[in-house]
């Protein structure tokens, strides 16, 4: 038999990927479509959905040309894609609106106010915290403020199911998008009847909710064409790209956990059903029928070391300028970061949050601030991860993956502070191989979602310094009674 490939085709917030797998794995060929995102007014983030779906298209038609394979060879496409966008759709299928991406602000003073209400019964039946970024707390927006779109649209959806509707004129949302929209029951996985009601929303007006193994077949020949492959080649829906990059960073089972650091950041870990935190610290996303998702997202990850570099007009290169960290000794000499300049989701969810300089001293240098921001980017991730811990018991292992992860120094800070052992994935290509595995999935190429193990490759493990993780613990125990205390002023 000739050799197979697959495609995972990764929807983000900054580009949209496009990747040829071996059945092993092993990147064939890639490509990128950069997407433009658009602030009409302060605090307002939106992008072009018709923009989105001809990236898509485009990504996929570069790579088939790029890739030296028959297009009988590519036996399936999945999706993945960023989580809470939110698009009003006329009847006949035309946006009337942009997408409102999960950075849109536009509608927190509705989240503030829901926390005050309904918030904690509304977070107890969807798992999703009450926040801006949440399409349920958006349509709220919307309705408050006669948003015109809102009042006309046939549909609400998300980036991926608009462009799998411009595909196959399917109106459909996997389980993982449908519940971060906020607006599906965690326990039944249909449409929440008392969130719909809040938003007056019908469940005519929502996607129809499938497994990620959803199988769309049938593509119009001439899409099929201008995308270079078979009208006949599957069509996988995939889900949301946090639960993709754990599956395709191989950390699928109880006690492994998945760093992503980039830009921003995020903690996630499978787990059996439905889990949520008392304290609201985590959210709560179904994957399939039997495993959920649970972690939270961080506004403030590589971010923060970007702000401060272009504060103090450091003119060489962003290595030299974090490099200048490790000369300093565990804790900063006493100062603290809270690292909440973008605002922040987890674990306190609030985007009003501000970040803080905590125990500054004459005697501190450049170098004493980059590592204290270093250091309160891990902090932060670490509070999260004890969440999780309260939620799924230990943790074991830690798989990272994202820009931050090509700092030595940040991935030996980082098994220091949470006192694991650190594993760095390969591939730099999470997402889009949990997309091409769930196609793989789908259509029986594989048995399995537990066999992708067998296709990660790991570094060896970072170890940490048992010295500094006991410093580290005293200096954790300050950081969060900062947070404690700072938080009431936000």
């Amino acid at each position: 038999m000739s050799q197979e490939f697959v495609i995972g085709l990764d929807i983000g917030t900054t580009s949209v990927k496009a990747i040829v797998f071996d059945m092993g794995g092993k990147v064939k060929a890639e490509t990128e479509q950069l997407t433009k995102t658009y602030h009409p007014q302060q605090g307002w983030q939106e992008q072009d959905p018709d923009e989105l779906e001809r990236c898509a298209v485009q990504a996929v038609k570069m790579v088939m040309k790029k890739v030296d394979v028959q297009k009988e060879a590519i036996v399936g496409i999945g999706l993945s894609c960023a989580m809470h966008s939110l698009i009003c759709v006329a009847d006949d299928g035309t946006p009337l609106s942009r997408a409102l991406i999960w950075s849109d602000g536009r509608s927190s003073a509705q989240a503030e106010k829901l926390l005050k209400t309904d918030g904690d019964e509304l977070f107890r039946r969807t798992g999703v915290p009450i926040h801006p970024m949440s399409p349920l707390v958006k349509l709220l927006w919307m309705k408050e403020t006669n948003y015109e779109p809102y009042h006309r649209a046939r549909y609400f959806m998300s980036i991926k199911d608009y462009i799998l509707m411009k595909w196959y004129g399917k109106v459909v949302a996997d389980y993982s998008i449908a519940a971060s929209s906020g607006l599906m029951n965690a326990e039944t996985l249909q449409w929440d009847e008392k969130a719909l009601e809040l938003v007056n929303v019908k469940p005519e007006q929502l996607p129809e909710i499938v497994p990620p193994t959803e199988v769309l077949l049938g593509l119009n020949r001439d899409l099929a064409a201008e995308l270079g492959i078979l009208s006949e080649t599957p069509v996988i829906v995939g889900a949301a790209d946090g639960q993709l990059a754990n599956l395709g960073i191989g950390a699928i089972v109880p006690g492994e956990v998945a760093i992503t650091v980039g830009t921003s950041g995020a903690i996630r870990q499978f787990a059996n059903g439905f889990r949520i935190n008392d304290r609201r610290e985590t959210f709560c996303y179904a994957f399939t029928k039997e495993y959920s998702i649970i972690g939270g997202a961080t506004n403030n990850g590589g971010i923060a070391l970007q702000w401060l570099k272009e504060l103090v007009k450091y003119e060489g290169s962003y290595e030299d300028f974090l490099r200048q960290a490790e000369d300093v000794t565990p804790g900063a000499e006493g100062m603290i970061f809270l690292p909440y300049i973008n605002g922040e989701r987890a674990p306190i969810w609030n985007q009003q949050a501000t970040g803080n300089f905590s125990g500054v001293a004459i005697t501190h240098k450049q170098e004493h601030f980059v590592r204290a921001v270093f250091e309160g980017i891990t902090f932060n991730l670490y509070q999260i991860e004890q969440a999780l811990e309260r939620l799924a018991g230990k943790t074991e292992t830690i798989y990272v993956n994202g820009g931050l992860a090509r700092s030595p120094l940040w991935l030996q800070l980082l098994a220091d502070i949470f006192g694991k052992e650190v594993y760095v994935a390969e591939t730099h290509h999470s997402s889009a191989w949990g997309a091409a595995w769930t196609a793989l999935v789908a259509i029986g190429k594989v048995n399995s979602f537990e066999e992708i193990k067998h296709s990660v490759k790991l570094s060896s493990a970072i170890i940490p310094n048992e010295e500094n993780h006991r410093i580290y613990q005293g200096i954790y125990k300050k950081y969060t009674a900062l947070v404690e205390d700072i938080s009431i002023h936000f």
